[in-house]
């Protein structure tokens, strides 16, 4: 760590403006695809993470106060905005994560679905009316804001997952504390930008940048009534404990090891597409890849084999002037891609020793995407499609959430081992089926325990209008993200019991010590 006092600092946001505490630490910002460092990103200490929190929680009363119309008007707004403007966010997201441009562009549009989901909120949080529920009593219930809430999110989708969380915490009328990854936060800031542009007032939106220390302050504070995560399963249980223990409501999304099941009658030329591109697009680096497929005998050199060539075919390489994340084996355009780097050499270099790992475990390597000639700077953190065949659920390979472009092949010799090895895995965040059978897919729906199933569908995240959240060891807390479930993890209910004396009688009822009854 150093510091630093470079114009490519990157600060939090505070009240509206920049905030760059002198003497911060600093982490370097790379682009993947050259190498380079881009910029330093700010690491708060206490006191830094204290200020963000704290101009939170003084906007907080005034955001929950207003109404709910003007609220709506300005989530509206934010949702124009980013619409006209979702290119320059990709572009943002491209050269600090290294995915393709079209790739980032995409998941743009899906956190865009959750922000329109927050438009109308309006009528998710209306309240209910029980008029004479006794003699002369009446209920009603509503539903209020938290107040600040902290969002945590990872370094592989900059822009969906807080977008996931934060237009319906600011829709409800909570303030947010958001902090990014420090591999990739300046869509943290850009997104910052743009709600002070759509009218939302300063403090109800911030940016907390840095490392354990920022996350230990809004998992401690007493002002953080509630914190929103994503990563990996070992940091999600931190977070859930150390939050709960202070208190707080907890929705910790973990790591996943998605299986994509193959039965023998599934069409395979689709099958092998969609293992392509689940287990390959954003290099992997996504909690919904599909990392193994299990192939149900007897159809497992038939599929590996068009795996494999629609494999080969995949072109890497950096997708910053605009990649396809097309259908591979382009011509024409050196620096026309479908999958970029990993995020860090660092990281390139651990899932790289995963496949060697593989191999010396007896793993059939089908290809070695540790070869790859990238369309891009040698000085890139590379690593091409990788895929293996005859893997067992021993191998590390399959034991450790890889989070590259690594798919696995699984074999079994029936739908009852494929289902009992689904099952059996510690994580349970999605699953898919392949197959023109529908008792068979039915079946699969109704066994399998994982949160979110896709059949003929690979990369099965639900619409912003269905929760987002696995099972197992991949959810810690029982709340999914967006949908009902992220409206109502955002906001609590309060329930009013209400008696108006009659005006024509003067008798106050008299003196009831037993406990009231209804009548």
């Amino acid at each position: 760590m150093t510091t630093t006092t470079s114009t490519d600092t990157i600060a939090h946001w505070v009240d509206g403006a920049l905030y760059a505490p002198a003497g911060s630490a600093t982490a370097p910002v790379t682009n993947p695809a050259t190498g380079a460092t881009t910029g330093a990103v700010l690491l708060a200490d206490a006191p830094a993470a204290a200020r963000v929190i704290a101009a939170a929680a003084a906007a907080a009363p005034g955001w929950a106060a207003t109404s709910l119309a003007r609220r709506t008007q300005i989530v509206f707004r934010f949702r124009e905005l980013l619409n006209a403007r979702k290119t320059e966010l990709a572009r943002i997201i491209t050269s600090e994560h290294g995915k393709v441009h079209s790739d980032a562009l995409g998941e743009v549009s899906r956190g865009q679905e959750v922000v329109e989901f927050a438009c109308g909120i309006s009528h998710l949080l209306r309240g209910g009316f029980s008029p004479s529920a006794s003699t002369g009593v009446d209920v009603h219930s509503r539903r209020e804001p938290l107040g600040v809430v902290g969002i945590i999110s990872p370094f592989n989708f900059p822009a969906m997952v807080p977008m996931w969380f934060f237009p319906i915490a600011i829709a409800a009328g909570n303030a947010v504390v958001l902090k990014p990854s420090e591999k990739a936060p300046s869509a943290a800031l850009w997104l910052a930008q743009l709600w002070q542009e759509a009218g939302l007032p300063d403090g109800v939106f911030n940016v907390l940048h840095g490392d354990k220390a920022a996350v230990d302050a809004l998992l401690d504070s007493p002002d953080v009534a509630a914190v929103s995560f994503v990563g990996s399963t070992p940091v999600a249980e931190y977070v859930y404990t150390r939050a709960s223990a202070h208190g707080k409501r907890v929705q910790a999304l973990g790591g996943a090891k998605n299986h994509m099941v193959v039965l023998p009658d599934a069409d395979l030329d689709l099958a092998a597409d969609a293992a392509v591109s689940a287990g390959y697009g954003s290099a992997g680096e996504r909690c919904m890849a599909i990392s193994v497929l299990v192939a149900v005998d007897p159809i497992g050199d038939e599929l590996v084999a068009r795996i494999a060539e629609r494999t080969r075919g995949l072109v890497t390489g950096d997708g910053a002037a605009g990649g396809t994340g097309g259908t591979g084996g382009h011509a024409g355009t050196d620096r026309e891609s479908d999958m970029g780097p990993l995020v860090t050499r660092a990281h390139r270099d651990r899932v790289a020793d995963l496949v060697a790992q593989g191999e010396a475990a007896g793993a059939k390597l089908v290809v070695d995407g540790r070869g790859v000639e990238p369309r891009g700077d040698a000085a890139g953190f590379w690593l091409g499609p990788t895929l293996f065949d005859q893997v067992t659920p021993d191998m590390p390979i399959y034991t450790e959430e890889i989070f590259g472009p690594v798919l696995s092949v699984v074999r079994v010799p029936s739908y009852a081992a494929a289902l009992e090895l689904v099952n059996g895995n510690p994580y349970g965040n999605g699953t898919a089926i392949f197959t023109a059978d529908g008792g068979a897919a039915r079946r699969f729906e109704n066994e399998v325990r994982v949160g979110m199933i896709g059949v003929n569908v690979p990369i099965p995240v639900p619409v912003a209008y269905y929760s987002f959240g696995g099972w197992k060891r991949s959810l810690f807390g029982d709340t999914h993200a967006h949908g009902t479930e992220g409206v109502h993890f955002f906001t609590r209910a309060k329930v009013v019991t209400t008696r108006w004396p009659d005006p024509a009688s003067r008798s106050g009822g008299g003196l009831q010590l037993g406990f009231p009854q209804n009548a």
